[in-house]
């Protein structure tokens, strides 16, 4: 009682004063994010998972200071679906945006089957993870690659975020340096389209290193309050240009020795630097240890950019090389340090795994195809989930693309190709290759993995395909 006496005898402005301080307390406290998502980086890509050819030290201090997950997934091979999971927590297949935007690669005389439909932007009703970190009072900033649909209705601005810088609805930069102009043509019409990533820049300035300068200004700004940072990089997607003395270094590499094509090697370097400068920014300003970060790949890399051995195929296959992704993820409550974890896990889960982590309430009804990590972070091997699973019923023109169902049980993984009806059976545990197809020897196991691929299926609705009666194929 005498205490709140006192309380109440102090000064309406004093009173109003100490608010402010506690809340502005409480807001500090709260722990922010950052989201790296790399655009076609391959699994083999960094010295961390075993590479000798591409440097990226900072990526791997990141690693050795968090938890590095060595059978990380993305929902798709190709970029718009996964990030469509990143901001949703759910497959594809159940928002039925299971293509890259826009397509148009499918062709009524050449493919035997009609594609699934697809949606070409995310939907308004879902409620992105970076809405819910800004109801929670977090600031919201998008800045790179966006692709998920565009004016007037999908950018990031109708997505949650309250900044957006170089967001829009190509998936690819119009190029590299300034003035970051270039044409695409819309494969559907034929139709040529100017693409402006940013509206203005420097001669000479490099969009990996303008980014991260934007980037950084904008945690500078905003140190006083929580922030959710979307960084998802322009790179290392086509087309492959980098600064030419960094280039000039690996082509100093004898060609036999080389992972991948200079410049692409060149520009994983320069993602690597802005790794280092994002952590730096965040060690200068005391914020390091009240950060959540993760970093992580949209797909495999591009066929013929880099090397994939030992994981088969690249980008657009279901195959390992076009779906298994490096992802560390550096957790300031986490008890581990420096470790791998062998436990599947997938882009469904960051969402879930964010809201976790940062002591937020979970939304299950939104992020239900995802599972929080923040235990595997801890150093235990073992989830609530026993499969992940993928649904493409598309085409694309990546090299050992096909239509395709997929489902990983433990180490087991079948595919049905759904052009063909072909199945396919590996294990995983010892055929990381996928070279020897198990289908006829495990007849069983094929009959109960494809019922679990069927219920799945159905529970999200996910689109079939069907006969296409123009086609004039054999």
């Amino acid at each position: 009682m005498m205490g709140a006496m006192r309380i109440a005898s102090l000064p309406l402005a004093l009173l109003i004063a100490l608010s402010s301080s506690i809340l502005l307390a409480t807001e500090k406290s709260k722990m922010n994010v950052v989201l790296f998502l790399i655009d076609d980086l391959g699994w083999m890509d960094l010295s961390c998972q075993g590479s000798d050819y591409y440097q990226t030290p900072n990526i791997d201090q990141l690693a050795a200071e968090g938890t590095r997950f060595s059978d990380a997934y993305a929902a798709c091979a190709l970029c718009s679906p996964t990030r469509a999971s990143v901001m949703t927590g759910k497959y594809p297949a159940r928002l039925m945006l299971t293509q890259w935007l826009p397509a148009g690669r499918w062709s009524p005389k050449e493919n035997k089957k009609r594609e699934g439909r697809f949606l070409r932007e995310l939907p308004l009703e879902e409620f992105t993870i970076a809405e819910t970190l800004r109801e929670a009072g977090y600031a919201t900033f998008h800045v790179g690659k966006w692709h998920l649909g565009g004016p007037p209705f999908s950018l990031p601005a109708q997505h949650g975020f309250d900044v957006n810088v170089a967001g829009s609805e190509h998936g690819a930069p119009g190029g590299y340096f300034y003035p970051y102009t270039g044409k695409w043509t819309v494969p559907t019409t034929g139709t040529p389209v100017v693409k402006v990533t940013l509206p203005d820049g420097q001669e000479g300035e490099y969009l990996t290193d303008r980014l991260t300068d934007e980037a950084i200004g904008l945690i500078r700004q905003n140190r006083e309050k929580p922030f959710f940072l979307y960084f998802p990089h322009y790179g290392v997607h086509s087309p492959h240009q980098a600064k030419k003395e960094v280039i000039a270094r690996y082509e100093a590499v004898p060609e036999k020795e080389r992972q991948g094509l200079p410049a692409y090697a060149a520009m994983v370097e320069s993602i690597d630097d802005s790794v280092g400068r994002i952590m730096e920014t965040l060690q200068e300003l005391g914020m390091e240890d009240n950060t959540l970060v993760i970093f992580t790949s949209d797909n495999g890399g591009q066929s013929k950019a880099t090397d994939h051995a030992p994981l088969r195929a690249n980008k657009g296959s279901h195959y390992e090389g076009g779906i298994r992704v490096p992802m560390i993820i550096k957790s300031p409550g986490a008890s581990k340090r420096g470790a791998v974890n062998s436990v599947p896990v997938i882009t469904n889960d960051l969402y879930p795994t964010i809201l976790d982590v940062v002591g937020l309430p979970l939304h299950p009804r939104q992020h239900e195809d995802g599972v929080s990590l923040s235990r595997l972070l801890d150093g235990k091997r073992s989830l609530d989930r026993e499969a992940l699973f993928w649904h493409y019923p598309h085409y694309n023109r990546h090299p050992f693309n096909a239509p395709a169902s997929i489902v990983r049980r433990g180490s087991w993984k079948l595919i049905e190709f759904l052009e063909s009806g072909k199945i396919e059976l590996y294990d995983l545990s010892n055929d990381i290759r996928e070279a020897t197809n198990l289908a006829e020897a495990q007849p069983e196991r094929v009959k109960r993995l494809l019922a679990e691929l069927r219920d799945w299926q159905t529970e999200v609705g996910a689109e079939p395909m069907r006969a296409n009666p123009d086609y004039e194929g054999k």
